[in-house]
């Protein structure tokens, strides 16, 4: 740690060149392992998650030259700790017009923790139509799994302590891209 970082600060783990070019491999990686894009449809979970996908989506088309639909699926009522933490605002899921049946999906999300928000986005999904095969792409995993539940594209890999928390921001939600590793707040127990 530098002697003037203070104890608490978060550290930079990724900046901005740095998130471009995970999201280029990522891309690539897709079209290697799909042969291609052409059934990919990408959605990406509230709310970084989805700035993510449509990064993606624009990496996609640059690589293959064809339009790569992408939308968004918001987990809210499909969460397991609805009743552990206040309300919150739903989010908006938007399925591109020629749905998900037969495709291959990718879920989108910033930072892949215990794994419950994929176990709700594979909920929601499920009620949304049946996609020929469902994969995950996430720009962090930070370990500390809760479910069996692994990502098929990982950005960084990031061990971490529970003690840790992991902030990604962007651009459009905040200014700026990084992922900053810091001290987590105190947090009610049960709240992870």
């Amino acid at each position: 740690m530098d002697a003037n970082q203070k104890p608490d600060a978060a550290r930079p783990v990724l900046e901005g060149p740095d998130i471009a070019r995970v999201l280029t491999r990522i891309a690539h990686e897709i079209v290697e392992r799909a042969k291609g894009a052409d059934d990919v449809v990408l959605l990406g979970i509230p709310t970084r998650g989805v700035f993510l996908a449509r990064r993606l989506a624009d990496k996609l088309h640059q690589i293959t030259g064809q339009p790569v639909p992408v939308g968004s699926l918001d987990i809210t009522m499909y969460r397991d700790d609805l009743r552990m933490r206040p309300a919150r605002a739903l989010g908006r899921t938007e399925i591109p017009a020629d749905g998900v049946d037969g495709r291959l999906v990718v879920l989108v999300d910033d930072v892949l923790f215990s794994g419950r928000t994929i176990r709700a986005a594979l909920d929601a999904l499920g009620d949304i139509g049946r996609p020929r095969a469902v994969q995950l792409a996430v720009l962090v995993d930070r370990g500390h799994r809760e479910l069996p539940i692994r990502a098929d594209y990982v950005g960084k890999n990031l061990p971490t302590s529970l003690r840790e928390a992991v902030k990604v921001q962007l651009a459009e939600e905040d200014g700026r891209d990084a992922v900053l590793l810091g001290v987590r707040a105190a947090a009610p127990a049960g709240d992870r």
